[in-house]
């Protein structure tokens, strides 16, 4: 605000006369604009449009700051726009001194033959658009816009003046937050170019990334403490690694059967994040062992949450025995209610089993991944078995791009660029989608009051990072063959974790603890990128 008034006070003491720009049709399309350097000159940002008014310093089709001067002057070309003799391009410009900022505003221009040849030069880039799905839905998901880094950027001038000799500019830029104001944002950059969330793991940054602390399993009673330690949980090389430890390790063995484990916290960095399923607080007995395992959750609950758009995470499965790695969306609010109700979406899950396999054979470890939508009225009625689909390729051993692209007409995954799973209930959306009026007869449809067919996945969601271990919810079914050794509890068993902790010399080997520091079980994230639709 200082900065805003002085600069104010210093334009009308000292007044500049903005200059008329040189405007030029290039050949064989395009339009040019150069202003003339005079020494004082250190940004001019030209806004227009083509045959449509432009009234005062309103955001023009076309709004562009140029930096820096080339042969003496600030030269912008665009080749991409078509503009034709007799046509009237409307136009203000904005030249930032080194005293204020000054306008010419209210100035047409009818174009005439062209005299100069086209540059070559970097189209801007604008911002992804929402397509409408075809009927046969696109295989490749849609191109990712790159910023540029040209001198030539989209505007950030703009404000009130005093008209077309020249005055104060008086910038406020509302650039922090995308969809951004063209008039007054450079348009290159995030998150006005659509890029709302860009993770380079740079540093863990823990005001981003929230730890969960519980012992609650997710409801499906896992073998996991999850905890908010940088043996867990740790960023090398701009990559992030949640990486299984053993309890024991930790507090020694017998303690997983006489100690107490209290989770509660102190301060607000320690307090427990989840107290169902007896998260918070735990002692270990001869035949009800405390969780075996710490591993580490991640979650953006608090610093992001986004409707709509366009997710690309590069990440590399863990390898080891009943590891089971999770790249996953809940809702920041529970809109339509308690879960199912309000959605899941699994950008990817698998198993860190090398050689796991179902009574055909079908082999579910590594080698696999799926994604899932979560829905349904209320807990068991779950469509997710119309909304899944599982393939299969070097998860464990290489890095791949796993792809989400959600609008309100449909969800779309992607891996490496190819489509995998395309979800469109229909115009009727999810309840009729999911025959719920069949396998939940008098029911009520928690989504009724919604005109959206994509509802529940209309809302906010945040994104969850995490690596779990077995658990007793069917994830690992009893039936299946391990080729490493046969599963070592039963999902219907009450000392499920004992009896796991009990066959550690049959899994524990195969997360190789002693080689590379034990990353091979690790679950690895490269970059993780955001756009908005």
């Amino acid at each position: 605000m200082f900065w805003l008034l002085l600069l104010s006070l210093t334009s009308s003491c000292l007044a500049y006369t903005v200059q008329q720009p040189q405007i030029t049709l290039l050949e064989p399309q395009g339009i040019r604009f150069a202003y003339p350097d005079d020494g004082q000159v250190t940004l001019v940002a030209y806004h227009y449009s083509i045959n449509q008014p432009l009234s005062g310093v309103a955001a023009g089709t076309y709004n562009y700051d140029v930096n820096s001067a080339t042969n003496g002057y600030f030269v912008h070309e665009n080749t991409n726009v078509n503009v034709g003799t007799g046509d009237v391009v409307s136009y203000w410009v904005n030249v930032i001194t080194s005293t204020g900022g000054y306008l010419l505003t209210d100035q047409n221009w009818v174009a005439s033959a062209p005299t100069t040849q086209p540059p070559v030069t970097d189209p801007p880039t604008q911002p992804p658009t929402t397509q409408t799905p075809a009927t046969d839905p696109p295989t490749q998901p849609p191109a990712t816009p790159t910023p540029s880094q040209t001198t030539t950027t989209q505007s950030t001038g703009g404000g009130t003046g005093t008209g077309g000799d020249g005055g104060t500019v008086v910038v406020t830029p509302s650039c922090s937050a995308y969809p951004c104001d063209a008039s007054t944002c450079d348009m290159t950059q995030p998150p006005c170019n659509g890029l709302i969330f860009e993770e380079n793991w740079d540093e863990f940054n823990l005001d981003r990334w929230q730890h969960e602390l519980t012992m609650s399993g997710g409801g499906n009673w896992e073998f996991q403490i999850y905890t908010n330690n940088r043996s867990n949980s740790y960023v090398r090389d701009n990559t992030l690694f949640i990486k299984p430890t053993l309890t024991a390790d930790h507090y020694g063995e017998s303690f997983l059967s006489s100690g107490t484990i209290d989770m509660w916290g102190g301060s607000p960095a320690d307090f427990c994040t989840a107290n169902a399923w007896w998260g918070c607080m735990r002692t270990g007995s001869a035949s009800n062992y405390l969780n075996p395992v710490e591993s580490a959750r991640i979650r953006t609950v608090d610093s992001f949450a986004f409707k709509y758009g366009r997710v690309d995470v590069e990440a590399k499965m863990p390898t080891g025995d009943w590891l089971w790695p999770a790249i996953w969306f809940l809702p920041k609010k529970n809109a339509y209610g308690q879960w199912p109700a309000s959605g899941e979406m699994d950008l990817l899950e698998s198993r860190g089993n090398t050689d796991l396999r179902d009574s055909q054979g079908v082999s579910h470890g590594n080698d696999a991944m799926g994604s899932t939508l979560h829905w349904g009225p209320y807990w068991p009625f779950n469509g997710y078995q119309k909304t899944t689909k599982e393939v299969h390729g070097s998860f464990g051993s290489e890095f791949h791009t796993y792809t989400l692209d959600w609008d309100e007409n449909g969800i779309t995954f992607y891996l490496d660029g190819t489509q995998t799973l395309h979800v469109d209930p229909g115009d009727q959306g999810f309840w009729e989608f999911g025959e719920f009026d069949d396998s939940a007869p008098g029911s009520n449809n928690p989504w009724a009051t919604s005109s959206n067919k994509m509802t529940p996945f209309d809302q906010e969601f945040y994104l969850i990072i995490n690596l779990a271990v077995g658990g007793t919810n069917g994830y690992f079914p009893d039936e299946w063959n391990n080729g490493n050794g046969a599963k070592p509890w039963n999902n219907a068993s009450p000392t499920a974790m004992r009896d796991f902790w009990q066959a550690k010399n049959t899994w524990y080997p195969t997360w190789q603890s002693g080689v590379n520091n034990g990353e091979n079980a690790a679950l690895q994230v490269k970059n993780i990128k955001v756009w908005a639709k």
